[in-house]
C-alpha cells in the first residue's frame, strides 16, 4: 500500500464517533445504539531461506519488500424491538500478505484473509439480525457494550437466533487467549483451528443462520451457511443438498482449583463443488492439472459432491489472574480439496498469554504459542505429484509436518491504541523439508474504541 493510499485510508476513520460510542455503551445497563471502530495496520517481512525449488504457490525464498495490510471497520448496532438488534459493519481494507498469503499453510497474517486487493476497497462485511429469547423467566445479567454487542440485560438462559451476513468464526471456536489477530497472535493456525475449513468468502464472511442455546454453565450452537462457489472465492452459494455447511459446537465452562476455563467441542460438515484429491492424482498422472483448474474457477460441468467432515477441540484455562493457557486440536478427513480457509488437515496448537501487571504495564500482553500442522495421505500425494491448492504448492514435495512458533508483545500506548512487535519461526513451510526454515518479523498498529 502506498503512502497516498494509506493517507486516504486513515482519512476514512470516523473520529467523531468515538465519544458517541463511549457515552452510549459504558455505564449504561441498556442502550439503543452501539457504535465502535477499529483500524489495524500490519507490516511484515521475512528472511531469505534455503530452497531447493519453488512452485506457483511458494513463499518467495528471497527477502521480500515489506508487505502491509490495512483494515478499518465501523461496528454499528441498533435495537429494533424487545430482544432484537440489527448489526451492520462497513469495512475498508487494503494491502497484501507476504507472497500474497501463499506458501505457508499456517498463513502469516490473520488480517490478510479479509483483504481483497492492494487498493483500498470498501465493503459491507456484516449485516445481520439477532433475536434474544428468554427461557423459563430466566434472571438477567448486565452485559457491557462492546463490538457488535449492545449494553444490555441479557437472560442467563436464552435462545439466540442470528441471521444474515457474518463471519461464522464470530460464533464458533472462541478463545480468550488466542482468537483475534488484531490484538493477539498473527498466525492463522494459532488464532483459529486450522483444520476447520470454515465456510467463508475471500474476506472471511458468509450468509446463513446460527441458533444458540445459552445456559449459565454451558452453551450449544448450530448453524447452516453458504459456501464458496469456487475455492477461496468472493461469490457464495447455498443449495440443499450440494452446497452448504453445517456446524455444531458444545461449550462447557470449567472451574479447576477455583480458576475459570472453557472446553469447546466442534463438529462440521461442508458440501461443495470441491474435487477429491484422489481424482486430482489420477488427472495429474495423465498430465491434466484438474484440481487447479477447478480451484481457479473452471467449474463448468462440475457436479456437487465435495464433502469435508471435521472435528475440533478447544480448551482455554486461567492459571492465575494474569496468566492463561490454551490449546486446540483439529482434524478433517482430507479427502476433498480445501475450499475456504486453509490447507491443513490435522493440527495441534498450544500457547500461553500473560498480562503485564508484574512489570507495571497492566494493559500490555505477551504471548508465546506453537502449532504443528499436517496433511492427509491423499493431500500429500497430490502435492508430491505436482498439484496445487489455492494457498500452497511447490511443484514437488518432500513431506514433513509444518511447524510454527510465534511470540508477540502487545504494548498499550493509550487506552485506545496498541503497538505490537511479532516474530514467527516457520519450519517446513507448506510441509516441505526442502524449503526453509523461515524467520518472519512483524509490527502491528491497532486503534480500537
Amino acid at each position: 500500500m502506498t503512502g497516498k493510499q494509506l493517507v486516504c485510508a486513515i482519512a476514512f476513520i470516523p473520529l467523531g464517533h468515538f465519544t458517541f460510542a463511549q457515552k452510549k455503551n459504558i455505564g449504561d445497563s441498556v442502550s439503543k445504539w452501539s457504535v465502535h471502530f477499529q483500524t489495524t495496520i500490519i507490516s511484515q517481512f521475512h528472511s531469505a531461506f534455503r530452497s531447493l525449488y519453488s512452485g506457483a504457490n511458494s513463499l518467495a525464498d528471497s527477502t521480500e519488500p515489506l508487505a502491509t495490510s490495512f483494515t478499518a471497520t465501523v461496528f454499528i448496532g441498533r435495537r429494533l424491538w424487545k430482544g432484537a438488534t440489527l448489526y451492520v459493519n462497513p469495512e475498508l481494507s487494503a494491502g497484501k500478505g507476504l507472497s500474497f498469503a501463499n506458501g505457508v499453510a499456517g498463513a502469516l497474517n490473520g488480517e490478510t484473509y479479509r483483504v481483497g486487493g492492494v487498493k483500498p476497497q470498501l465493503s459491507l462485511v456484516r449485516a445481520y439480525l439477532q433475536q434474544q429469547i428468554s427461557l423459563n423467566n430466566s434472571p438477567s445479567k448486565t452485559v457491557e457494550g462492546s463490538i457488535n454487542q449492545l449494553a444490555d440485560n441479557l437472560p442467563e438462559s436464552r435462545l439466540t437466533i442470528t441471521a444474515g451476513k457474518f463471519a461464522i468464526s464470530d460464533f464458533y471456536d472462541g478463545n480468550n487467549y488466542s482468537k483475534d489477530p488484531r490484538t493477539q497472535f498473527f498466525n492463522w493456525s494459532l488464532w483459529a483451528n486450522g483444520a476447520w475449513d470454515y465456510p467463508a468468502d475471500t474476506k472471511g464472511y458468509t450468509t446463513g443462520i446460527v441458533v444458540e442455546l445459552i445456559k449459565p454453565e454451558w452453551a450449544f450452537r448450530i448453524s447452516s451457511v453458504a459456501v464458496p462457489r469456487i475455492a477461496n472465492y468472493h461469490t457464495m452459494e447455498f443449495k440443499l443438498p450440494g452446497a452448504n455447511a453445517e456446524t455444531i459446537e458444545y461449550e462447557h465452562k470449567l472451574n479447576i482449583c477455583k480458576k475459570s476455563g472453557v472446553l469447546r467441542l466442534l463438529l462440521s460438515e461442508n458440501l461443495s463443488k470441491a474435487p477429491s484429491y484422489r481424482d486430482g492424482i489420477n488427472a495429474l498422472s495423465n498430465g491434466d492439472q484438474f484440481i487447479p483448474a477447478v480451484i481457479q474457477g473452471k467449474t463448468e460441468g462440475r457436479s456437487y459432491g465435495g464433502k469435508k467432515f471435521g472435528i475440533g477441540l478447544n480448551l482455554e484455562q486461567e492459571l492465575t489472574p494474569v496468566v492463561g493457557v490454551f490449546t486446540r486440536i483439529g482434524w478433517n478427513d482430507g479427502h476433498y480439496a480445501s475450499w475456504a480457509f486453509t490447507e491443513i488437515d490435522h493440527t495441534v496448537s498450544a500457547g500461553i498469554l500473560t498480562k503485564g501487571i508484574k512489570w507495571k504495564r497492566p494493559g500490555d500482553r505477551f504471548g508465546v504459542a506453537a502449532a504443528i500442522n499436517g496433511l492427509s495421505e491423499d493431500h500429500k500425494e497430490f502435492l508430491k505429484n505436482g498439484g496445487y491448492g489455492f494457498i500452497i504448492g511447490d511443484g514437488r514435495l518432500n513431506y514433513r509436518n509444518e511447524y510454527i512458533v510465534e511470540s508477540f508483545y502487545n504494548s498499550c500506548i493509550t487506552s485506545y491504541f496498541w503497538l505490537t512487535v511479532d516474530y514467527q519461526f516457520i519450519g517446513n513451510p507448506a510441509y516441505n523439508k526442502d524449503r526453509g526454515p523461515v524467520h518472519v518479523f512483524g509490527i502491528r498498529l491497532h486503534l480500537g474504541i
